[in-house]
């Protein structure tokens, strides 16, 4: 019940609609330099791939800053590029690509970590074993998601099962669902077939309801920080990826998040649906709040990348971003 417990906590936090980080400097991180100038306030909107990590970004630069206060909202990242761009907000949390027409408008934008959108089903369906060990295979889920070809259990497992699939999908313009999709042939969001649902918890939240039920959601929608395990009633589908009709030895990768990190960061499990995650802006900032954040995200910051459920990015990235803030 505990991990239950918490994934619930969890999203009744994502969904409120403002989330103020003040938090005392006393608090584990020590005291901020009697020297020190930085205050202010940071406005950051957008994506929930990467509100968990802002959100312990901003508690552990506040300790170090208690003059400068953090507002953080998640909302999907099709808001938080809208909220940067229209320059509602100072960061928006992105988690695809900038386009080119959100270039052309003025785009900049800085990756600070990884992570990756995972299949996911519930726990307790009939046929969670079988899929253990056999998996399902990139053109099976395009023909859940996209053609719409697979329809009920039977169809996918090829048995004689009747029982409906019941697919769930992002109602919300974010990230997951386009990274999901590009992992099916290159497709969009808008392909996406299935019962939308808005936000990571949503999805998360509805396939946990429903026995028969399979999504995909951000890796920190799925398992647990402290137990480093799934949610309970959420599974990963194993992703079948050499379309031999079991999971190998070095496609089992989905026990915990340790092991899934692994294989994100040693490219076992493929990119897209892996994918890099970024602040984005009106511009390049020219703020010293704003560049002092942006510049202790990528040094400092780093630490906490690994603890917080994501995959740090690699030190010539980082370097190549830090060079983008000068």
């Amino acid at each position: 019940m505990k991990a239950d417990y918490s994934f619930q906590r969890m999203a009744r936090f994502v969904f409120a609609v403002l989330v103020i980080t003040m938090f005392s400097c006393n608090s584990g991180g020590g005291p901020a330099s009697p020297t020190d100038k930085l205050k202010g306030k940071l406005t950051i909107s957008g994506a929930f791939a990467l509100y968990p990590l802002t959100v312990k970004w901003a508690e552990e630069f506040h300790k170090i800053h208690p003059q400068v206060t953090l507002n953080v909202s998640a909302g999907g990242a099709g808001k938080g590029m809208a909220d940067a761009l229209s320059k509602m907000v100072d960061l928006g949390m992105y988690s695809k690509e900038v386009s080119q027409e959100e270039k052309a408008r003025g785009a900049w934008w800085i990756a600070v970590a990884k992570d990756a959108v995972l299949p996911v089903m519930n726990a307790g369906c009939p046929f969670a074993q079988h899929l253990r060990t056999t998996g399902i295979t990139r053109q099976k889920f395009f023909d859940i998601f996209i053609s719409e070809k697979i329809k009920s259990w039977g169809q996918l497992l090829g048995t004689g099962s009747g029982e409906e699939l019941q697919v769930f999908t992002r109602s919300d313009a974010c990230g997951a669902a386009d990274m999901w999709a590009k992992f099916l042939n290159d497709k969009k969001q808008e392909d996406l077939q299935g019962i939308g649902v808005n936000g990571d918890p949503g999805v998360a939240d509805a396939v946990r309801k429903t026995i028969y039920g399979i999504g995909y959601n951000n890796l920190n929608f799925i398992f647990d920080m402290q137990s480093r395990k799934p949610y309970q009633g959420l599974a990963v589908i194993p992703i079948d990826l050499n379309a031999n009709g079991k999971i190998d030895k070095e496609e089992n990768f989905y026990n915990n998040l340790d092991e899934v990190i692994n294989a994100i960061n040693t490219g076992l499990y493929p990119s897209p649906p892996a994918r890099q995650l970024y602040f984005v802006s009106a511009g390049k900032p020219s703020g010293k709040l704003v560049n002092a954040f942006l510049e202790w995200v990528l040094t400092d910051g780093q630490k906490y990348v690994g603890e917080a459920g994501y995959v740090l990015l690699k030190q010539d990235v980082i370097r190549q971003e830090m060079n983008k803030l000068h």
